[in-house]
């Protein structure tokens, strides 16, 4: 039964981080952003097994985290507003060309994240060629151009 625990007393930190963390941590993964997340899935495989290395106290902790995951999508679902507080809301960080500089500063996204969306998804080169920049709840930015003419 301290498995089930340490598990759940795990995934629950690890939402708590990863959601204060913002959207923007894990949409850009970089280098050290991967061997950061190595690292972490090491310290918490210890955390979660201890000093039981058994076959059936493994199982049982990863039937723990994925049962934790299919209830929070099912809590989810039936409370919208848990939803929101966990997977956040789309926000728009550019309306009509203008940057919203102090929800790019509250996401940490700036310019040349924008930029670089609306180059890779829109073909777009200037930032008044953009109606709306929306950060999605993934962390990727959506670019929505505006019309011509």
């Amino acid at each position: 039964m301290t498995t089930v625990f340490r598990a759940a007393i795990i995934y629950v930190s690890l939402l708590l981080i990863f959601r204060l963390l913002g959207r923007r941590a894990l949409a850009q993964i970089t280098t050290f952003d991967f061997v950061l997340l190595l690292i972490i899935s090491e310290t918490t495989q210890q955390a979660m097994i201890g000093d039981d290395f058994s076959i059936t106290n493994a199982v049982l902790c990863i039937l723990t985290l994925v049962t934790l995951d299919l209830l929070l999508s099912l809590w989810k679902r039936r409370w919208p507003r848990l939803e929101r507080y966990v997977e956040g809301m789309p926000l728009v960080i550019v309306e009509n060309g203008v940057p919203l500089r102090e929800r790019m500063k509250k996401a940490r996204v700036d310019e040349q994240d924008v930029m670089t969306a609306a180059r890779a998804t829109q073909g777009l080169c200037r930032m008044d060629q953009i109606r709306y920049a929306v950060l999605e709840r993934s962390g990727g930015i959506s670019i929505i151009p505006k019309e011509e003419g």
